[in-house]
C-alpha cells in the first residue's frame, strides 16, 4: 500500500487525502475485510471486466452519519451536502498523544466551520496492523469544538475517538450536535493551512456511514 499526497501536477494545488481501498488494508478490529473479486473477465472470454466488492461502511477514508452512534438518527444519504464542501483548516499537530480541550484552546478556530487534524496517525494508516495507541479527540475537546461552531471534524485514523473510550463521548457529542465526522484521512505531507475541502461519501440509503473520496485544494 502506498501514500501519494503530492499536489496535482497540473495545478500544484490539489491533494488527494483518501486511502486507496484494497484487500489487506487496515480495518477496525473485527470489521469486514476488503475483498475485490472478478465476476467477469475479458481474459476469460467475457465481453467486459466486472468486479464484486465487499467492504464495511466505515472502511478506509469514510464519513460517520449520526445513526452510527445514535439510534434513529440521520443516515449518510441525509447529510447536508453543503457541509461536505467548503473552506477547511488543517492543523498539523505532530506526535500528540491526545487532542484535548487545552490543546484546542491554543489553536485559532475563530470562524472555522470545518477542521482537520493531522498527527502521527497518518504514518499508521498504511500498516495493516491496527494500533490501539493512536491519538484521538477527548470528549471535552469534542464539546469545545461544538461550542466553537465547528460543523465538520476530520482525523487521520479510523476513529475520531480514543480506543475503547467509555460511553463513546466524542462520537456522541459531535453527532448529536450535527457535526459531520470524517475518519481515515491521509494527511501526511499536506502542509497546515486553509483549503477547500471536497468530501464525497457514497450515497448509501439508510446506512450509518460510507467510504469517501476526499480532496483538499489550496486556496489562492
Amino acid at each position: 500500500m502506498t501514500s501519494d499526497n503530492r499536489p496535482d501536477q497540473a495545478s500544484g494545488r490539489l491533494y488527494d487525502v483518501s486511502l486507496t481501498i484494497e484487500p489487506g488494508m487496515l480495518v477496525w478490529p473485527k470489521d469486514t475485510q476488503v475483498a475485490i473479486e472478478p465476476v467477469a473477465s475479458m481474459a476469460s472470454g467475457a465481453t467486459c471486466n466486472l468486479s464484486s466488492i465487499r467492504l464495511g461502511s466505515h472502511t478506509a477514508t469514510h464519513v460517520d452519519a449520526p445513526s452510527h452512534f445514535i439510534p434513529g438518527a440521520g443516515t449518510v444519504d441525509n447529510i447536508p451536502p453543503h457541509i461536505l464542501v467548503g473552506p477547511a483548516r488543517l492543523f498539523q499537530l505532530g506526535e500528540v498523544r491526545q487532542i484535548d480541550r487545552q490543546l484546542l484552546q491554543a489553536l485559532d478556530l475563530q470562524g472555522v466551520t470545518r477542521v482537520l487534524f493531522g498527527t502521527g496517525n497518518s504514518a499508521l494508516l498504511h500498516d495493516s496492523q491496527f494500533r490501539t495507541s493512536y491519538a484521538g479527540i477527548s470528549g471535552e475537546a469534542a464539546r469545545y469544538l461544538v461550542e466553537a461552531g465547528v460543523g465538520l471534524v476530520g482525523v487521520d485514523y479510523l476513529s475520531v475517538e480514543e480506543y475503547r473510550a467509555r460511553g463513546h463521548p466524542t462520537h456522541t457529542t459531535l453527532l448529536e450536535a450535527g457535526v459531520v465526522i470524517v475518519e481515515g484521512l491521509d494527511l501526511a505531507g499536506v502542509p497546515a493551512g486553509d483549503y477547500e475541502l471536497l468530501c464525497l461519501p457514497l450515497k448509501l440509503k439508510g446506512v450509518d456511514g460510507a467510504p469517501a473520496r476526499v480532496f483538499l485544494r489550496e486556496l489562492s
